[in-house]
């Protein structure tokens, strides 16, 4: 196992891990769940953390987060330390689940956080505005998640966590429960709006097709206790198309190269 670490200088750095490590208790039984992970994140670089089930992906996001305490090691974010339990400021999540209000509309969701932040009415009226355009939902903004896709639904959550403008977008298996045609609809609707934001994403994903489609670089992991396995370079031009991507030689080459890796350590997840 090697680390991955950028080669960018600390000014370029937006997010820095190092040395960390995790330790559950279950049952009284201590489960090493992430050990010794250290790499870096270049600001607008898109970076996705690639492995098999339970290799410790979620957790690391999560730490990144503040949602989970470390075990040890530490997390800079523009060279600050982040404090668990207390969040950092400019960083936004979309969960695996959409998670909206049921009883608000979805103009109301998109503009929840907009609200706590005491935006006037005007201004985040404008901004929902923005965003329920930008996910294709201005034809909803009255309806209710009921009356929803999932993939709606999703497009909604994720906008209401960009409508607050982060700067770091963490981001864990959002798509995960999406159909196939879904997902890659999804995947045009990110693209296109981190093309535009450049905002610095880590997203967290068991899927390789849709970690070559997003990403600029993807880290590995090892099957549990999760250790970055490898660093890989996506070098497919931006902006991208999220079907015609996958067309390309370069893709099935790249995923031909990956996959014998990552199959290495979901055969190891499978015989635990």
């Amino acid at each position: 196992m090697h680390e991955a670490r950028s080669v960018a200088s600390p000014e370029m750095q937006r997010i820095d891990v190092s040395g960390l490590c995790k330790t559950f208790q279950l049952a009284g039984t201590a489960i090493e769940a992430v050990r010794d992970v250290s790499f870096s994140v270049r600001r607008g670089e898109f970076v996705a953390l690639l492995g098999p089930s339970g290799s410790g992906k979620s957790t690391v996001l999560n730490m990144i987060a503040t949602l989970v305490k470390p075990t040890s090691g530490r997390i800079l974010i523009d060279g600050t330390p982040v404090v668990p339990g207390h969040a950092t400021p400019n960083v936004g999540y979309v969960f695996q689940r959409d998670t909206l209000f049921p009883w608000r509309t979805v103009a109301e969701n998109i503009g929840y956080g907009l609200q706590l932040m005491g935006v006037p009415a005007a201004e985040r009226k404008e901004r929902i505005s923005a965003c329920l355009k930008q996910a294709g939902l201005q034809d909803f903004g009255n309806a209710y998640p009921s009356a929803l896709s999932g993939g709606m639904r999703q497009r909604a959550a994720l906008m209401r966590t960009l409508v607050v403008e982060p700067q770091v977008l963490l981001m864990d298996e959002p798509f995960g429960a999406l159909d196939t045609h879904t997902k890659i609809e999804m995947h045009d609707v990110l693209l296109r709006i981190w093309e535009r934001e450049q905002q610095t994403v880590l997203f967290v994903t068991h899927d390789l097709g849709e970690a070559l489609t997003l990403a600029d670089r993807i880290i590995l992991f090892s099957a549990r206790p999760g250790q970055i396995k490898e660093s890989f370079a996506v070098d497919f031009a931006r902006p991208r198309n999220a079907v015609k991507i996958r067309e390309t030689p370069r893709y099935a080459e790249l995923f031909q190269f990956i996959w014998h890796s990552l199959g290495e350590e979901f055969m190891k997840s499978r015989s635990r």
